[in-house]
């Protein structure tokens, strides 16, 4: 009976950590359909395009660190809903916005709202399920983040053919607010992401050199390896996924086309992370990280040749390898940090991983000018195979890591 509630209670906080990566994912691809209204609006360039839109994923990336940091003072469930509300405030500001200034400041409020979400909620999974399965879990709240990113924006989509764009996005913002109160009465009720009731004790040594001052990094080389995996792999997507509609358009894709190819690509993605967690139960990490990276690479290379009906075919199956890796990296992360220091783990991870996606297509988009983008992506495929050696190099410090919390 005992252990019947406890699963039904874990299974209740992993429905409330979905609920809110939606939402919060929602708010992140909603901007990217807003971009071209707003270019148009505001006669702006592509500079400020680009710039308005690296505000958002600069201060998200920036609130990663405070957030885990403030989580181990007042409590995940606080910070989560504190941080949804000003996500949805930020987006109500969209709508007074009377420029690139206005916009970059409310989109920079939104970011640093959005910015708790992904270090907090994976500390309230991987504490609910320590005991279960919980990369299976992780998976699972990674994917109702992929289903937010083709929800909202396609809902979006629809509305805003009768509707103006600044009620779009503050109804949206409006009920993020709303949200925000459900999120931290949901946690109250569940008691989940609570205030620690204990002084956070210190970190544990790390097994290689020794103490590793406030992270309770168990394993520096492994959580080293997994963090630079996770960049290469985020890096490589979000080049990918920024320069795809140019190579449709150089295959004689229409805008409507490459509007119908991006929506199985993210379909495939929130399926990837999905089956490569599950996966990741049975074959563990290395084997799937490694076989999700090269399907990735050698995606990526075998679409620049093929014609445009055949890239729009295989587009599915590029995105499950594409973000597949991600959620089985993010797992691990619980493995090599402490559990008291699960919100410091997770928000540097994804503080790296994030600053890694947010300068990569810079630095891809140079490589365009000079060389082209179908040269450009093979490089990024190639640049995506690099992952496999570090992949391959985690095996010693996961067999370490799970020899010491199972002895």
């Amino acid at each position: 009976m005992v252990a019947a509630a406890a699963v039904k209670r874990r299974r209740r906080v992993l429905g409330a950590s979905c609920s809110t990566h939606f939402i919060h994912d929602g708010f992140s691809d909603l901007i990217i359909i807003l971009l071209p209204l707003w270019q148009a609006e505001f006669a702006l360039s592509l500079s400020q395009v680009g710039a308005i839109s690296s505000t958002y994923s600069g201060a998200m990336t920036i609130g990663q660190l405070p957030a885990g940091l403030a989580s181990e003072r007042w409590g995940e469930r606080r910070i989560l809903a504190v941080g949804t509300a000003l996500a949805g405030l930020g987006f109500c500001l969209l709508g007074f916005a009377g420029g690139a200034l206005g916009l970059a400041v409310a989109l920079a409020l939104a970011g640093i709202g959005t910015s708790p979400q992904h270090p907090l909620n994976s500390t309230l999974v991987a504490r609910a399920y320590e005991a279960g399965p919980m990369r299976a879990a992780l998976g699972i709240y990674n994917f109702s983040g992929d289903l937010g990113k083709m929800a909202v924006p396609g809902l979006a989509a629809v509305a805003l053919a009768s509707l103006d764009w600044r009620y779009v996005t503050t109804s949206y913002g409006g009920f993020g607010i709303v949200a925000a109160f459900g999120v931290l009465l949901l946690f109250r009720i569940l008691g989940a992401g609570g205030p620690p009731l204990t002084p956070t004790p210190s970190p544990d040594s790390d097994q290689e050199t020794g103490p590793l001052t406030g992270w309770g990094i168990r394993q520096r080389r492994g959580f080293m390896l997994l963090s630079a995996t996770s960049m290469i792999d985020g890096a490589c997507r979000a080049a990918f996924m920024t320069f795809l509609p140019f190579l449709l358009i150089a295959k004689g894709a229409g805008i409507e086309t490459i509007g119908f190819a991006l929506v199985p690509v993210f379909a495939g993605g929130a399926a990837g992370k999905l089956i490569c967690g599950l996966i990741a139960e049975r074959l563990g990490i290395v084997r799937t990280a490694v076989l999700s990276e090269v399907a990735t690479g050698a995606g990526i290379l075998l679409l620049l040749p093929l014609p445009l009906e055949v890239c729009l075919v295989l587009l599915p199956a590029v995105g499950v390898a594409l973000n597949g890796t991600s959620s089985v990296l993010y797992a691990s992360v619980a493995e090599f940090v402490a559990p008291e220091r699960h919100g410091r783990g997770f928000g540097l991870f994804m503080t790296l991983t994030i600053g890694a996606w947010a300068i990569s297509p810079t630095i891809f988009g140079i490589l365009s000018d000079q060389f082209g983008v179908a040269e450009t992506l093979a490089i990024v495929g190639l640049f995506a195979l690099t992952t496999v050696p570090l992949a391959l190099a985690l095996n010693g410090p996961l067999r370490a890591a799970n020899d010491s919390q199972s002895g």
